[in-house]
Formats: C-alpha cells, structure tokens, sequence
C-alpha cells in the first residue's frame, strides 16, 4: 500500500467532484475454478485499490458525500480461517491502515443504503464486471442485474476517470517496477526463440518471470508465430526457422501496476529481407508517433500519423497505391492494422476499461470514429500530462480480411491485392512501449527492451 494519507486525499478529491448521495465502492471475491474452496488467483477490484488500499476479498467502502462520512464493510476472520489462512488483522484495523475511521460487519451494508435509499439519497455505484458483485448489488439496491449497466452513476464515472488518468509520481516509480520485470520477460523470449522450441516452453517461463517478480501477468500472454491473430492465446505451436514470433506480454507488480509490451522477434534470430522491410515500416510508426506525443495533442491523430508512415512503407513495398492521404482517411491501411494505436495504462492494463471505453478515451471534443481500424481506437482525446499509454502499431497479413475485401473489391484504388497475396504466409508485426506524457512531451517507460533490428539480432545471439 502506499500511505494512508495518499488514500484519504484521493478519497476527498472524488467526495468534492460527486458532492452528494453516498459512493459505494466493492471489492472483489474470490471465484471458484472448479469447487468452492479452489479459488483463481484473487484480483482485487482496481478502484477499491486506488481509493482503499486494500488488497483483500470480500471488502467494501461507503463514502458520505455530503457529510463526509467514511465507512469500510467486511467481516472479522474466525479461528476456522485462521487455521487455514495464519494470522490476520482486524477489518477495524484495516481500515485504519487505509485511513478510514469507521469499520462495520458486512452484513450492515444493507441496511446503510437502504435507509439511504427510503429518504430519497442518491446511491452512486460503479457498473460490475463480474457475476459476483452484479448479485450482490441486486440484493443491496434492488437492481435486476440486466439494468445496473444504465443505473450506474455517471457522475462517479467521469470523476474516477478524471482522479485515476493523471499519474501520481508514486504511481509513476511503481509502474516501472513492472517495466524492469518486463524487460526480463521479453529478452528471455528473445533467447528462447529457436526452431524447435514450443510456444508453451517460452510461455511458462514468461509467466515464471512474472510471477517471481512479485506479482503476475498483467493479462494472458500473447505469444505466437502467427502474429496476424491479434489476441492469439494459444501456445501449442512449436517454432521453425523463417518464422517469426510475436509476444504480447506484461507484468504486474504486487501492487497491480501494469506494463504492456509487444515485441516481435525472428525464430532463430536474423531477420530475412523480407520480414526486415515490413519490420522496418512499423518501426518507423512507432518511432514517429511516439515522437508526437505531447500535451494537447489529440491521440487520434497521432493514431492517423502511424497509420500514415505505415501506407508509405506500404506502398514502397508495391502494396498500396494511390492517394495515401485519401487512403487513411477512407480507412484502407485498416487491412494492414485494423487496431488503434494504444490505450491508456494504469493499475488496469487497459486502464479503468470497466467503466466504460469512451468515458476514458474520448469526450465532448474528441467523438470514436465509425471508420473499421480507427473505430478500434481505444484512446482518441487530447493528452495530458501525467497519462500513461501504449503505443502499438502493427502490420498484419490476415487471410480472412484480405480475401473479404477483395471479393468485395474495396479500396481496389489504394490496395494491390495481387501483391498483398503473396504476403499471406508472413503473419503479424507489432511494435508497443508505454509512454509517460510529461508537460513538455513524452517519456519512454522503462529499461529499453531491444527493438531495433540490429539489437533484437544482438540479443537473441546472444
């Protein structure tokens, strides 16, 4: 955790934003894989976290905001748990480490936001993501499970977002502790990757490295010599020489802050010429996006410069044609990435996802494009100082799109079809780092993880 001041003063900042009713916050529980007392790895909620602390099951906070009353729910371990579980500290106590004065038994929350509720008071909740506490809400606010997504406060939404987008300097150096896990985890890949070898050996020491870093994945790792599925969890196939494979991977620490990084790597480490040119294109992308980033900059544009660099390197490998201008505008480099550019990052990996996409990448001024690719986009709205983001451009070879597109004859202006065929076996390349956005541009999270062709090649002989 970090300070008990540090989750009061968040707490106080979202009490002056929402200014009346009361905010209820749950954590999570934990969930059965196959009988009740064989549990997932428990995950607490991200904004029980980042208000609260407190990183155990079955907690939940009440936050006054007009009187300012503050009040964690939950219930004492008994001896029975304590056998099992060893020694734990009161739910009074814990409150007290989060900064919060008052502790009640679970089974009071009830009656708290009932008694609310009968004098006309405005319950402010968070939209669930999971069975659990979609139940449980229906039984403490009388909410069928199919209308709490359109019941939930928007109000609260917004100011969580606004609270949780700016990086504290705390939040900052703890980040960084999953990009130096990170690095380890793709510079390991990088030496695995050798013809013969298997996804699911790199795979397993992958999420060793995670896990010996004190905490684990930040999502299933992507790893797969067919790079072209962009989430390609499988891990069954073994590697051979002109292959390449692409890793999707990051870690958390023991505080659920987050690192996303994608590097793509030749099975048996050289480049051919061909993967070199195509590699060399997103590259550049990710260079020159990354090098836009700063203050006031809508991230959609620069979404639309990569896609730009990307139709240019196309188009020098005889792939596109035409207007390239037109071509993105219309949306045609989306057969190469029909993906946005990045995504905000946080204690999610996808940042505050849960509460809804658009109140966290877009606004009043920046609305999602309805173009295929660009509508994608996760993160469209202008920067500011203190996000942190992903920055993710990719080329990719999909058989199915292409063969659609072409059968439909889309963008026969601007896309070769002929030439993009013979493509059809070279899978996917992409290329992500996470960006700090400072008040004068942008800082590169992390130790570098080799990119370059010549360090990639350099690491992986190794």
């Amino acid at each position: 955790m970090f300070s008990k001041e540090t989750y009061a003063k968040r707490r106080n900042a979202l009490r002056e934003t929402v200014q009346d009713g009361l905010i209820l916050i749950l954590g999570n529980v934990d969930v059965p894989m196959n009988y009740r007392s064989n549990t997932y790895r428990f995950r607490q909620d991200s904004n029980f976290l980042y208000f609260v602390g407190l990183d155990q099951q079955g907690l939940a906070a009440v936050i006054d905001a007009d009187g300012g009353e503050e009040v964690l729910f939950g219930d004492d371990f008994t001896l029975d748990d304590i056998i099992w579980m060893g020694p734990q500290a009161s739910v009074a106590e814990r409150a007290e480490r989060a900064g919060i004065a008052k502790a009640r038994p679970f089974d009071e929350l009830g009656d708290v936001l009932k008694k609310a509720q009968s004098a006309g008071r405005r319950i402010h909740y968070l939209p669930p993501y999971r069975a659990e506490n979609s139940l449980l809400l229906e039984k403490l606010l009388g909410i069928p499970a199919a209308g709490q997504q359109a019941g939930a406060s928007v109000e609260l939404i917004k100011a969580i977002v606004a609270l949780r987008s700016l990086k504290e300097p705390q939040e900052i150096a703890e980040l960084e502790k999953a990009m130096d896990v990170a690095w380890l985890m793709h510079t390991t890949a990088m030496k695995m990757a050798k013809a013969g070898v298997y996804e699911h050996e790199i795979a397993g020491v992958v999420e060793g490295i995670a896990i010996s870093g004190g905490g684990m994945l930040s999502f299933p790792l992507i790893l797969s010599i067919h790079g072209e599925t962009l989430h390609n969890h499988s891990h069954a196939n073994k590697l051979s020489e002109g292959r390449m494979l692409l890793m999707d991977g990051g870690a958390e620490t023991a505080m659920h802050y987050a690192s996303d990084h994608t590097r793509t790597m030749p099975v048996g480490g050289r480049f051919s010429d061909r993967q070199r040119s195509v590699y060399e294109i997103v590259l550049e992308a990710q260079v020159k996006a990354i090098g836009a980033i700063k203050p006031g900059v809508a991230f959609r544009d620069i979404h639309l410069l990569a896609a730009s660099v990307l139709a240019e390197g196309l188009q020098g490998l005889g792939l596109m044609k035409g207007d390239l201008a037109q071509a993105v505008e219309k949306g045609a480099h989306a057969l190469f990435m029909p993906h946005g550019l990045g995504h905000m990052m946080g204690l999610d990996v996808h940042d505050m996802e849960d509460l809804g996409e658009d109140y966290v990448g877009y606004d009043d001024q920046v609305q999602r494009s309805d173009t295929f690719g660009t509508a994608f986009l996760r993160l469209g709205r202008k920067l500011q100082a203190g996000f942190v983001l992903t920055v993710e451009p990719g080329i990719y070879f999909i058989p199915a799109l292409v063969e659609k597109w072409e059968k439909e004859k889309r963008f026969t202006e601007f896309i070769r079809y002929d030439e993009v065929k013979k493509y059809l076996d070279f899978g996917g390349i992409r290329i992500e780092d996470d960006i700090l956005v400072t008040s004068d541009g942008y800082r590169v999270l992390g130790r570098p993880i080799p990119k370059t062709v010549r360090d990639i090649e350099e690491t992986m002989g190794g």
